[in-house]
């Protein structure tokens, strides 16, 4: 019997899941975020040792039993010092055995579009897209830095939702119901209260500035305009991040494919249909994921054993 390992790393969460080559579920896991940019290279591999050892024992198997693991890893790809400092530690972990190393978002297009030609963005804590068209060529687009990219992804809307109450606070813009709604959740009555609140607990952590974008959805949810604005300019974000993705690989000519993944998409009656009507004027049509990016790890695993992976990374 073959297993496969599937690991979906993200600046959040982690998850973990070993299949067999029937594609049946053998066990799953879930840790914190793997983002080196967070918690420092020595951390993600020690994360990765643990959450291997967990796994397989849960499944009763050695780590040697299992035929090739494809790792998800966010931020990987766009640093040439540290993805060399990566790759190398990740070698010595599991020395010899058979993987394959690529950016999150290659697995999220995997499993989203079952390793098909077409476009994946990512929008969770951080965002970004990937395709690949019918030759194989790939391409990626966006999700170069949290402080100055990023766009239409959970930490960017994240900061604008603190921009929002603050103009909201002194009078800047009109109040909605983003600005009761923020000082509930942080229990405060004067919004000058939360600044040090923000800029000691939240502003130095991309998954807890991530995580204030859910106090829009709830302003959004209940008619708040400017939070129903906000989320409208994060679809067009996302929309120049896949035309650029979709250029870069001569997609148009014909309809192709856009799929997506990422905690943003729980807020999808206020992104999907304008990112559908954007993406339909450059020839794509949105999809609905086949399988979470956990599950497109684990198809990215098989199809590397199939070609001969060993230690293989992909940018």
């Amino acid at each position: 019997m073959k297993y496969y390992l599937g690991i979906d790393g993200g600046g959040t969460k982690t998850a973990y899941l070993l299949a067999d080559e029937t594609r049946k579920e053998i066990a799953s896991i879930t840790q914190g975020g793997c983002s080196y940019r967070e918690i420092g290279i020595s951390k993600v591999v020690k994360q990765f040792s643990e959450g291997i050892a967990t796994i397989t024992r849960m499944a009763g198997i050695e780590h040697g039993e299992v035929s090739c693991t494809a790792i998800g890893l966010p931020c990987y790809g766009e640093s040439t010092k540290n993805d060399a400092i990566l790759e190398e530690e990740i070698g010595k972990l599991f020395s010899g055995r058979k993987y394959v190393l690529a950016n999150d978002v290659k697995v999220g297009w995997a499993g989203s579009l079952e390793l098909r030609p077409g476009i994946n963005i990512v929008a969770g804590t951080g965002s970004i897209a990937y395709g690949e068209n019918a030759d194989g060529r790939s391409a990626r687009s966006g999700g170069w830095s949290s402080f100055f990219s990023d766009e239409g992804s959970c930490y960017w809307l994240g900061r604008r939702a603190m921009e929002l109450f603050f103009k909201e606070a002194d009078g800047r813009t009109e109040r909605g119901t983003l600005y009761p709604q923020m000082l509930a959740r942080f229990g405060l009555k004067n919004p000058v209260d939360l600044v040090d609140v923000l800029e000691q607990d939240y502003v130095p952590f991309r998954d807890k500035v991530a995580s204030l974008q859910r106090v829009l959805l709830a302003a959004a949810d209940t008619g708040d305009k400017a939070a129903i604005r906000l989320y409208e300019t994060a679809a067009e974000e996302l929309f120049l991040i896949i035309r650029s993705t979709a250029e870069n690989l001569g997609l148009g000519g014909e309809a192709f494919a856009v799929s997506y993944s990422g905690g943003l998409f729980h807020a999808g009656k206020y992104v999907l249909p304008l990112l559908e009507k954007r993406v339909s004027e450059i020839g794509g049509y949105l999809k609905e994921p086949s399988l979470p990016p956990v599950w497109g790890a684990v198809l990215l695993a098989e199809q590397e054993e199939r070609n001969g992976a060993a230690g293989k990374t992909v940018r």
